[in-house]
């Protein structure tokens, strides 16, 4: 009996011993589901999915959201180089999902028929604004080295060697403007020699005096060419001496400068140099008394058929550049 006793007993410890373990095993388990649970709840994101991360907002970060393509990608800032996007009309909007509404159209707005289109234009080119002295001279009757003649009218100016670049200047308008706000369109009918610097004016003594006192000597201004109002047409005339074999041709009366001349010879167009003197030279009589044609700087072409060699005669075409 003694020995079943303690058999038993050795039995009952045992067992309670294991249910101990369990109920401890238990109780620990349930207290770090407690730990856990807690843990859950206290973190920041509320305890949403477990495999998501939240970035906290910088603290200077702007409080508008970045606008987006059709792509789900932000759209980039345009660049402060960038045009302002131009409209084609009748054009639909793209529907690639990889255009951006921030894109820039690549299509441009076309340049005017300037000097790109016009390389002998010269150094004078519309819409700039060239700085200088003006200074006056006494213009006579107006002729000068642009052989145009006595002119009508005395609102007329030298320009100086450089911006005259042999003769390309002659028969431009330009508007002198001085400090006071007072302004004057002349034509450039001269040249003032060196050492008139690039960008000097030298003005009729009345076009000067629209601008300020003779005594001033000279005023600081600006100048910018222009393309005129005009009732006159463009005339033609041969220099003196010239005949079939040799001729030098003189454009007259044109609104805009011009910046070619050429002639018809052997069924081609040939361009004639010119000279300082304000004439194209056709040295060995190519195209004399034949068609010509003459452009402007903006591009625009005269084509004027079967002038006569007349030497030293104002030849009179009814033809002049358009108005820009």
């Amino acid at each position: 009996m003694k020995a079943t006793r303690h058999a038993g007993g050795r039995r009952r410890r045992t067992s309670t011993s294991t249910r101990g373990l369990w109920t401890t095993a238990i109780a620990a388990l349930a207290a770090t589901g407690v730990v856990l649970c807690l843990v859950m709840a206290l973190r920041p994101d509320g305890g949403g999915d477990p495999g998501r991360t939240v970035a906290a907002p910088a603290a200077d970060a702007p409080s508008s959201t970045a606008r987006r393509t059709p792509t789900g990608s932000p759209s980039p800032s345009p660049s402060p180089s960038s045009a302002p996007p131009t409209a084609t009309p009748g054009a639909s909007p793209s529907k690639s999902p990889a255009a951006s509404p921030g894109a820039r159209s690549s299509a441009s707005k076309p340049a005017r028929a300037v000097a790109a289109e016009v390389p002998s234009a010269g150094r004078i080119r519309p819409g700039v604004a060239y700085r200088g002295l003006a200074t006056h001279y006494d213009a006579a009757d107006g002729d000068g080295a642009c052989l145009f003649g006595p002119s009508d009218g005395l609102m007329i100016a030298a320009m100086n060697h450089t911006d005259y670049e042999t003769s390309k200047a002659c028969g431009a308008y330009i508007r002198v403007r001085a400090a006071s706000g007072a302004a004057v369109t002349v034509k450039i009918t001269n040249e003032c020699p060196l050492p008139c610097a690039p960008g000097q004016i030298d003005l009729s003594k009345q076009a000067f005096a629209k601008l300020g006192a003779l005594s001033a000597g000279e005023l600081s201004v600006t100048w910018s060419l222009l393309s005129p109002s005009t009732s006159d047409t463009v005339a033609v005339r041969y220099k003196t001496g010239s005949t079939q074999y040799w001729c030098g041709i003189q454009v007259v009366g044109h609104r805009n400068p011009v910046a070619r001349l050429e002639v018809r010879a052997d069924g081609a167009w040939r361009s004639l140099s010119r000279t300082e003197f304000n004439y194209f030279l056709s040295e060995q009589g190519a195209g004399c008394g034949g068609a010509l044609r003459i452009t402007d700087i903006y591009g625009e072409r005269l084509q004027l058929d079967g002038i006569p060699v007349r030497a030293d005669v104002l030849q009179p075409t009814g033809v002049q550049f358009r108005q820009h």
